[in-house]
């Protein structure tokens, strides 16, 4: 069940990411991408096939260009790269009219990271302005079926650390479509792994299991094929951890709620 219902939240991630923000991260980059160290360009100028050159931005945000020398492009989108490009070789007496393309071939500046239990963990370029959370857990394949319904989004900026935590279910069912937010070059997110509980005593299959959301106790016996002929039904108990990090042992009820890494033990009857 927790396995198809996270396939059900994969496909979605996909979907929403094609089709309801526009084109994938790989596929269709933006033509207001901000140029920056690292990032690799490809400039060519129509009729002059001899100044077409292929070059590293620099950490100060400059390349060199044949005839003009070091153009500062970092900061600029590409069209604003060609504009200043063709105003240098005009300034500079050498072609009246130039014609200049300039394409990114090589996205290294604004990159984000996805780590945890995810299909492909690693660095992903952010091709275009505007990328949201749920484009880059898609590209990133998905959350796997060991992995927790919440992301954890970690920002570095101007000097400072901020934590975001991001319940990805809300986004649809809920319709708190404000929290799928727009990633940033430097920023991080982390997929936990699915919170468990356990179950031992006089139950059919005892054992470790995925935690539900809103599950009570009775649905928790059930995962561990309910009670045994020997089991003792008013007297089932959990072991939990307090605010001190303590394990406090107390009885439920089989209509309470159920938290991660709880030990229910459901104790033997004596007759």
């Amino acid at each position: 069940m927790f396995s198809l219902a996270r396939s059900l939240l994969n496909a979605v991630l996909f979907v929403w990411a094609a089709f309801l923000h526009g084109p994938s991260l790989a596929n269709s980059p933006s033509s207001d991408y901000p140029l920056g160290a690292g990032d690799v360009v490809r400039i060519q100028v129509f009729q002059s096939p001899d100044m077409t050159t292929e070059a590293r931005i620099s950490e100060a945000g400059e390349l060199s260009f044949p005839l003009i020398g070091a153009v500062r492009v970092g900061g600029l989108t590409p069209g604003q790269a060609e504009t200043l490009i063709a105003s240098r070789l005009k300034d500079g007496g050498f072609m009246q009219r130039a014609q200049v393309t300039l394409n990114v071939t090589q996205y290294r500046s604004q990159q984000v990271s996805v780590l945890g239990s995810v299909g492909r963990p690693g660095r992903f370029p952010l091709e275009q302005r505007g990328t949201r959370l749920t484009e880059v857990l898609a590209t990133a394949g998905g959350i796997l079926p060991s992995g927790a319904d919440t992301v954890i989004l970690v920002r570095r900026e101007g000097g400072k650390t901020s934590r975001m935590e991001i319940d990805l279910p809300s986004l649809y069912l809920n319709g708190q479509t404000d929290r799928d937010i727009e990633v940033k070059g430097g920023d991080s997110l982390y997929v936990h792994r699915a919170p468990y509980y356990y179950v031992f005593g006089q139950v059919q299959r005892p054992g470790q299991f995925t935690l539900e959301r809103e599950m009570n106790v009775r649905q928790a016996l059930a995962k561990g094929g309910g009670f045994t002929m020997r089991a003792k039904e008013n007297a089932v108990v959990v072991q939990r951890r307090d605010a001190t990090g303590k394990m406090v042992e107390s009885t439920v009820g089989l209509d309470d709620p159920v938290r991660a890494d709880d030990q229910i033990y459901v104790r033997e009857s004596l007759f």
